[in-house]
C-alpha cells in the first residue's frame, strides 16, 4: 500500500481552514456587523452542491443546498463567528482578496476539486472566480508551492481556471485530494487511472 503524503486530505482531519479551497474558486464571504461571516458558493451541478454540504458537515459547519429561481445551484452557510477570521483574511477594502502566505494542503484542494474541478483535454482544470481576477496570481503561486505548477486558462465555456498538466503533477494532485466521495464525482475527479489515459 502506498504511503499517504503528509499533506493529503486522507492523512489529515478535516478542519474549517479547508474552506480556503472554496475561496480559491467562486465562493464568496460576507460579514455581519464584524461579528460573524457567511460563505456562499455557486456551482454548475447539483451533485457538487450536495457533496460540498457533506464536506462542510465533516468540518462541523452546517451548509444548505440552495437553488435560485433560475435553477442555479449553490451552497450557503449561516452567519458564524468562527468564519469571521476567514472572511477577514480573504477581504481587502471590501473586495475578495487572496491572502499572502496562502498555503494549500490536501483538504483545501479537495474542496476546490469538489466545487470547481474538471478534466479538460488531458489536463485538470481547477476553476477560478471570474469575478475576482486579482486573486489569480496569489492562488496560482500557492498551488505551485504545493508542488502543482499550473498555467492560467483564460476561459471559454468552462470559465477561467488553473490548468495542471503532466503525469507527475496530475498524480500528485490525485494523491493530495484522495479518493472521489461518490460515483457521481468520479468523471470529474483527478485519479491515477485517468492520468494514465490522458498522459
Amino acid at each position: 500500500m502506498a504511503q499517504l503524503s503528509f499533506y493529503s486530505a486522507e492523512a489529515n482531519r478535516p478542519h474549517a481552514g479547508d474552506l480556503s479551497g472554496l475561496l480559491c474558486c467562486q465562493a464568496q464571504m460576507s460579514e455581519f456587523a464584524r461579528t460573524a461571516a457567511r460563505l456562499t458558493l455557486r456551482v454548475d451541478e447539483p451533485w457538487r452542491a450536495r457533496l460540498v454540504v457533506r464536506a462542510l458537515a465533516e468540518r462541523g459547519i452546517d451548509g444548505t443546498h440552495t437553488v435560485t429561481g433560475e435553477g442555479e445551484h449553490g451552497v450557503r452557510t449561516a452567519f458564524r463567528s468562527d468564519l469571521l477570521r476567514l472572511a477577514e483574511e480573504w477581504t481587502k477594502e471590501g473586495e475578495k482578496f487572496a491572502p499572502n502566505g496562502l498555503a494549500l494542503d490536501g483538504g483545501a484542494l479537495r474542496l476546490w476539486v469538489l466545487a470547481a474541478g474538471t478534466w479538460l483535454a488531458g489536463s485538470y482544470l481547477l476553476g477560478l472566480d471570474p469575478e475576482a481576477p486579482r486573486t489569480y496570481d496569489t492562488v496560482r503561486g500557492a498551488l505551485g508551492a504545493a508542488g502543482l505548477p499550473a498555467t492560467l486558462h483564460a476561459g471559454g465555456d468552462e470559465g477561467p481556471g488553473l490548468r495542471i498538466s503532466g503525469r507527475r503533477r496530475l498524480g500528485r494532485l490525485a494523491e493530495l485530494v484522495g479518493r472521489p466521495p461518490s460515483v457521481t464525482a468520479e468523471n470529474h475527479w483527478p485519479a491515477v487511472s485517468r492520468v494514465r489515459q490522458s498522459a
